[in-house]
């Protein structure tokens, strides 16, 4: 992609609006646009990094063995009166009468349409385990939106619903889940902990919500030092082993782990040597919640002796807008975004840093064709911009990797190549600097 080009509203202050880091550095960085109070347009920089995350997480969701589907942001109010919880649910609903005066709602969530599709097509057990997801837009009308994407009214979600014949079985596919979450986050090169949680409105008695550790996170959290060595992300699993799966979740569920809300000093069995304390953000959360919907919406199969039960459900939500907003605050400087590879909108940036050399445009743009034919998603800045400019830009949007083409360094045959994270510039020939992504 050229970035004379690219439609990237970039601004050099920060918007007296925004209150935190990722809310800041994503207006500035041109990934996003305010519409209404709380609610974004996904400008081309942010959709690529959005498309990036939703990506990661159906991936990780297959694996576990949940089918996609796609459900409607509008749903009939009917379904909820059957659940009970359309007058309880409160304002955050949005409420909406079609044109036939029937009464319509915006919806923040999804066991009772999920449970219908289910209840219409399923009847024996022998149909069972079953999980389904979608991703997709949902909407709560909070009373103070704020912090841009982090705490909006529109919002990206991956919800999946499981349904099992019993409460063991609804246990497995909770656990399948839970396993799923630890790959799922680390993927994206965040430290993700699963904590004991609270149900809410979603209803349960079982729930861990995975909070990302981030130094401006919201919430105060307590947690092992062991977690810091996990690598969930090359952690191999089979899904069908449910002595794996579960042995898995018995070992990090007795590893400490709890929000501030939650922490108690005295009995929580690790040395104080070892107690860690920290920030953190909620990215998902996943729930065992029994026959709160499947009985009243008679969602029931027939068991193998021909009786008709209830099934038993669960929730499993990932907030896919959010982590946007999350991992940048869990990975940033003074000077703009870092983004890690498995997310970043790109992977290079080519920094022609003197637009009217011939040599530098040569190198520039042969160093662009050769890595886009290998696929290597590339950003290269041929725009006629001071130096200066052109690097604090590619520090901003936080490409991982910058190959930077100078006249001073081509007189002795080199480019540099920056490592954004780290800050690391190292001097190669063109050759060895296109070698060293496309080999």
């Amino acid at each position: 992609m050229r970035l004379s080009a690219y439609f990237l509203p970039t601004l050099r202050e920060n918007p007296k609006e925004a209150q935190i880091v990722s809310h800041r550095l994503m207006l500035r960085a041109g990934m996003i646009q305010q519409a209404s109070a709380g609610i974004y347009s996904w400008l081309p920089l942010g959709f690529r990094v959005l498309r990036k995350i939703e990506q990661i997480v159906r991936e990780e969701q297959d694996a576990a063995g949940a089918q996609e589907v796609l459900m409607p942001t509008i749903q009939s109010a009917d379904l909820w009166r059957e659940s009970g919880r359309y007058d309880d649910y409160g304002k955050e609903m949005l409420r909406i009468e079609d044109r036939h005066g029937r009464d319509m709602l915006y919806g923040p969530t999804n066991e009772e349409l999920i449970t219908d599709i289910f209840r219409t097509h399923v009847r024996s057990y022998k149909a069972l385990p079953l999980m389904l997801y979608h991703i997709q837009w949902k909407f709560r009308d909070e009373v103070r939106p704020r912090f841009g994407v982090m705490r909006g009214r529109e919002f990206l979600m991956k919800d999946n619903y499981s349904f099992d014949t019993d409460y063991q079985g609804a246990v497995d596919a909770y656990n399948r889940m839970f396993v799923s979450y630890l790959k799922t986050y680390a993927r994206m090169g965040l430290s993700a902990i699963p904590m004991k949680a609270d149900t809410g409105p979603i209803g349960g008695d079982l729930s861990h919500e995975f909070i990302v550790l981030a130094d401006t996170g919201e919430s105060g959290v307590f947690y092992d030092k062991a977690w810091e060595a996990q690598d969930f992300a090359n952690m191999d699993v089979n899904y069908a082993d449910m002595g794996e799966v579960n042995g898995i979740v018995d070992k990090y569920t007795s590893l400490y782990a709890a929000t501030d809300e939650k922490h108690d000093a005295a009995s929580c069995g690790v040395a104080e040597a070892d107690l860690k304390e920290r920030r953190g953000i909620e990215v998902g959360q996943i729930f065992y919640f029994g026959t709160k919907y499947s009985a009243p919406l008679n969602a029931v199969v027939s068991t193998p002796e021909g009786e008709e039960v209830p099934v038993h459900m669960g929730s499993y939500g990932i907030g896919v807008s959010r982590l946007v907003g999350a991992i940048i605050e869990a990975s940033h400087d003074d000077k703009g975004i870092i983004w890690p590879e498995q997310v970043a909108p790109f992977q290079v940036a080519v920094a022609n840093l003197k637009s009217d050399d011939g040599g530098c445009t040569t190198v520039s743009e042969d160093l662009y064709a050769k890595l886009s034919k290998a696929g290597i998603e590339t950003l290269i800045d041929d725009r006629d911009e001071r130096p200066g400019a052109k690097l604090a830009n590619l520090d901003l949007i936080g490409v991982p990797w910058q190959i930077l083409v100078g006249p001073r360094g081509l007189k002795s045959g080199v480019v540099e190549v920056k490592n954004r994270k780290t800050g690391e510039v190292v001097e190669m020939t063109p050759e060895a600097a296109l070698n060293k992504f496309a080999s």
